[in-house]
């Protein structure tokens, strides 16, 4: 497909990402649903199982095949420990926040990226996107506050979903040119499931609770399904969106994922933020779009008068 097809059908784009921002939020309410009946290690399992049963027969009928070059094999298996990591850390919040909330706290993760590119990668990140990342971080430290008083270190879950996967973007962006995202996300259900396998074995032994498989009833076993299939579906809502519509016009509406979670917390868990918790959404979501307005700023005076001059 064509940049000029890419460009030429914007509304296809943001209609997808809007998918992704719907289905995200729905996945998280299931495995907090869950988060009382199955131990976290079996929601993870199903998960990747799912993703790579949907995603391995979707790559073998579209002709693209499963075997990676063999210099991507070590990001590939870092990349999927990190998105391993970070939907573990995710279901551990789910356990003990409010969904708003954690969806929130975990929003801070295109600050940590931007801190990252700076003095991990060295780009150049002006003064103002800086303000904005000290504004985001004051936004989620005003989240956790109240929830950090009820349920003290688990509050932080959240914070290491963002820091996992700061670090799975970047690791993802560097392979990203080299690999189709379908096998690449089939390969990754394929890695994940295969390594769960070995920790069921190690937790039963060791009578470790969140990995000791269970039973679940029928219906535990919808709900798994149901978690799999529609975070399967919303990461290639989001992997086709880019197709359609470019990067800086997607970015903004993923701070949609902020209320529509508030309001899929409202219906199914009766759970609303609290006013400081408020405030703070409000806070990390105003110095977000700030930091992506400033991004598609600089690029577009980059290229008229060079990186130094617009990374400000």
């Amino acid at each position: 497909m064509t940049q000029n097809t890419t460009l030429d059908r914007p509304l296809l784009g943001i209609a997808l990402m809007l998918g992704f921002c719907i289905l995200i939020p729905l996945g998280d309410a299931i495995a907090k649903l869950l988060a009382d009946r199955v131990p976290v290690g079996q929601i993870v399992f199903i998960r990747f199982a799912a993703q790579a049963l949907i995603l391995v027969p979707v790559s073998l009928i579209l002709g693209q095949s499963l075997r990676l070059p063999r210099r991507l094999l070590p990001p590939v298996f870092l990349r999927t420990l990190l998105q391993m990591g970070g939907i573990t850390a995710m279901f551990n919040a789910l356990r003990y926040l409010p969904l708003a909330d954690a969806v929130a706290i975990a929003f801070v993760m295109p600050f940590i990226m931007l801190l990252l590119g700076k003095y991990v990668l060295g780009e150049e990140v002006g003064f103002r996107r800086l303000a904005a990342c000290v504004v985001g971080f004051i936004g989620t430290l005003l989240v956790i506050q109240p929830s950090f008083a009820v349920v003290g270190l688990n509050a932080l879950w959240p914070l290491a979903v963002a820091v996992i996967f700061a670090v799975f973007m970047l690791v993802t962006r560097k392979i990203a040119k080299d690999t189709s995202p379908i096998p690449l996300q089939a390969v990754s259900g394929l890695i994940a499931s295969l390594l769960m396998l070995p920790l069921f074995w190690l937790g039963s032994m060791g009578d470790i609770a969140f990995l000791s498989p269970a039973l679940p009833g029928r219906e535990s076993w919808t709900l798994l399904a149901m978690a799999g299939a529609l975070g399967t579906v919303a990461h290639l809502l989001m992997t086709w969106s880019l197709r359609y519509a470019p990067a800086s016009t997607l970015a903004s509406m993923q701070y949609l994922e902020i209320p529509i979670a508030t309001l899929v917390g409202w219906l199914i868990f009766q759970e609303l933020p609290n006013t400081l918790a408020s405030l703070g959404i409000g806070l990390t979501v105003a110095a977000g779009l700030y930091a992506i307005l400033r991004e598609h700023r600089a690029a577009k005076e980059a290229a008229l008068v060079g990186p130094e001059t617009a990374a400000t």
